[in-house]
């Protein structure tokens, strides 16, 4: 009998070790009011050591970029495009071509221009995430950030 709850035991200790889902990055968002008509976004990436995201411009044939979509809403525009600071560029042998990509940390900001006192700015951001043995497939993530 011992033997049967040894063996069950070790095969959901088994089952559940296979089960688990990689989740290297992790997103958090902001917002700060720069004036009443204006407002920043802030979209921080944290990323696990040995894992990178690539930036949002690769080349042709090259990884998922990150980037971002917008719902439309007349409590806001759009000021100029998604900003980041400047990313790692190096061959990437998984593509064999130059990639930027950023590793641990990377905040994307946008500007807005607000039409409406506190709006919500939602939307959905794609990105894609290797490491030196494996690239995981691209992922969309919802995102909706309060302006206060």
């Amino acid at each position: 009998m011992k033997k049967i709850i040894f063996f069950v035991a070790f095969l959901f200790a088994s089952a559940a070790s296979f089960g688990q889902i990689l989740k290297p990055v992790k997103w958090s968002y902001a917002s700060k009011r720069v004036s009443d008509k204006e407002a920043v976004l802030f979209f921080k990436a944290t990323i696990n050591d040995g894992w990178h995201i690539y930036s949002q411009t690769v080349p042709k044939n090259g990884p998922q970029p990150t980037s971002f979509s917008f719902h439309s809403s007349k409590a806001y525009q759009l000021s100029g495009k998604v900003q980041a600071a400047k990313p790692i560029v190096k061959h990437d042998t998984t593509f064999d071509m130059e990639v930027g990509y950023y590793e641990k940390l990377v905040v994307f900001q946008q500007k807005v221009k607000l039409t409406s006192n506190a709006p919500t700015v939602k939307g959905t951001l794609t990105y894609m995430v290797c490491n030196d043995k494996q690239c995981l497939p691209p992922e969309e993530v919802a995102f909706s950030i309060p302006i206060k």
